[in-house]
């Protein structure tokens, strides 16, 4: 009796240390990514969404997710749908961890794309405008107002403007 008992806890004590931490997770993920094993990071970063919601670790991997998708490297699907999915990983991190680090920058990434692949310049006003109001002090609001103020504009009609202003 003695020698099952102490089997089956030699045997939890195995399960319990063998079980993937959130750590290990975005860690893996990472290195996935620099592997160019973009599938399988994705697979990782999903799983530690899933496994550990709470985890401070969270916001991190939704950063990443929507980093691979911004950055098209996923070659199966089409453009615009990578720009989608990234534009709401980003935004997700603010909508469930507003307080996290990366929240603000996750904004700004999110109504950034908006403005700039997706061309939806209402969502990415009020995107943009949110962003100003709830971190005023952040460095990246003289950008959100420049974006506000040339949304829509082409790169020389920008320039033109600036041209115009100058004189």
């Amino acid at each position: 009796m003695y020698r099952i008992f102490s089997f089956f806890i030699i045997v939890l004590l195995f399960i319990s240390c063998s079980k993937t931490t959130d750590q290990d997770l975005l860690d893996r993920a990472q290195n996935e990514v620099k592997d160019k094993k973009i599938k399988e990071a994705i697979a990782d970063l999903e799983s530690l969404l899933k496994e550990f919601p709470d985890s401070k670790l969270a916001p991190k991997a939704l950063v990443q997710l929507g980093t691979i998708y911004q950055g098209q490297l996923v070659k199966e699907i089409k453009m615009r749908d990578s720009f989608e999915k990234a534009q709401e990983y980003f935004r997700e991190v603010y909508d469930k961890y507003p307080d996290s680090e990366e929240a603000p920058n996750s904004l700004f990434m999110s109504s950034f794309i908006l403005a700039n692949h997706l061309y939806r310049f209402k969502d990415a006003t009020a995107g943009y405008k949110l962003f100003m109001e709830k971190y005023p002090n952040n460095p990246l609001v003289t950008s959100a107002k420049d974006e506000l103020e040339n949304m829509g504009l082409s790169p020389e009609e920008i320039l033109k403007k600036k041209e115009v202003a100058k004189n």
